[in-house]
């Protein structure tokens, strides 16, 4: 990509069929602690970030970094709003950006007590949608440990094919070696 991404301009909101999908803001962080913990327990085996449990100002001071991130293309992380009650619902975004190619990687979680519901294969569509109609993405992926079969579900009902299994690819938090599933759209 021959444009500086800082230049770019695209819209920081869109919605999907239940859910407002935008950038953070000042002041969500009270709203993303809440979620956070509460579904702590889940988050944990997965999330290195979530090893420790946040107090209200180290998740605002986080949403406020996340905010900065987004204006300077570092990395555009996205909030999860039901469109029914305005809750958080969980966290996304496009990760790991490499603007050369342009390549991007969709990262999610969902509060415990909206998951089970379709709600994160809904994000992965709208935001994957989101990416093709402003970002000209060559590549958008999924990576997750193979234990968390849950999230791999999520990949493949939003429609991204399996790419690979990367044996013995990190340890992860408990210590153990575990292997990686990559799912992926190339453009």
């Amino acid at each position: 990509m021959n444009v500086n991404p800082v230049l770019l301009e695209f819209p920081e909101s869109f919605e999907t069929e239940r859910l407002i999908i935008r950038a953070p803001r000042p002041g969500d962080g009270t709203e993303l602690n809440a979620a956070v913990l509460e579904s702590l327990a889940e988050l944990r085996p997965w999330m290195p970030w979530a090893k420790n449990t946040p107090t209200v100002e180290d998740s605002e001071a986080n949403i406020r970094g996340a905010v900065a991130k987004f204006i300077v293309r570092e990395d555009l992380r996205l909030l999860l709003f039901l469109k029914a009650n305005g809750r958080l619902v969980g966290s996304s975004g496009l990760h790991r950006i490499d603007w050369t190619i342009p390549r991007f990687e969709i990262g999610y979680w969902l509060r415990t007590s909206y998951a089970g519901r379709g709600l994160a294969t809904e994000a992965i569509i709208g935001i994957a949608d989101f990416a093709q109609r402003h970002l000209a993405p060559r590549r958008i992926e999924i990576r997750m440990d193979a234990r968390n079969e849950r999230s791999w579900r999520c990949a493949e009902r939003a429609g991204f094919p399996l790419e690979a299994v990367i044996h013995n690819d990190h340890r992860a938090l408990d210590g153990a070696l575990v292997d990686y599933r990559i799912y992926a759209k190339t453009f």
